[in-house]
């Protein structure tokens, strides 16, 4: 493969992630969520299942602990968020969504499921199956990182 084609794969490939991200975002702010984000999106990610520490956050979004506090309580203002003791960690506190932060959730969840449906209505069934297989098998697992 020479270099030009690495070089081009890397761009299609970023540009589809902008897209998606973009299409996720148009979606989360039709649905009212105007003051959020795509960063706070990769935030929810995090706190979705259990919540988690801003140590943590931090961490899942490759920033310092200081821009994740700065984060956390931009999405406190707002409603996205709570912020609780740690039932493990006397020490730590616990994030987590609000009833608010899950419906912007949900939200993305659907806009993300409208650009995957119009991906496949463009490449067909089978052809989004095998790029859900391919992707599967060349993205390493763990966080997810927007890019700054």
């Amino acid at each position: 493969m020479a270099d030009t084609d690495h070089l081009a794969l890397t761009a299609l490939l970023l540009s589809a992630s902008t897209a998606l991200t973009e299409a996720i975002d148009a979606g989360v702010h039709e649905a009212g969520f105007t003051d959020l984000r795509p960063a706070h999106g990769f935030a929810f990610t995090r706190l979705a299942p259990h919540g988690a520490t801003t140590a943590q956050l931090a961490a899942h979004l490759g920033m310092t602990k200081q821009a994740a506090a700065q984060l956390v309580d931009e999405l406190h203002r707002n409603g996205y968020v709570t912020r609780g003791p740690h039932p493990d960690d006397a020490r730590a506190r616990l994030v987590e969504l609000t009833a608010k932060g899950r419906a912007a959730t949900r939200a993305a969840d659907d806009a993300a499921a409208r650009a995957a449906a119009a991906w496949q209505e463009r490449i067909g069934p089978d052809r989004m199956a095998r790029l859900r297989a391919d992707l599967a098998a060349l993205a390493a697992p763990g966080h997810l990182r927007p890019a700054w």
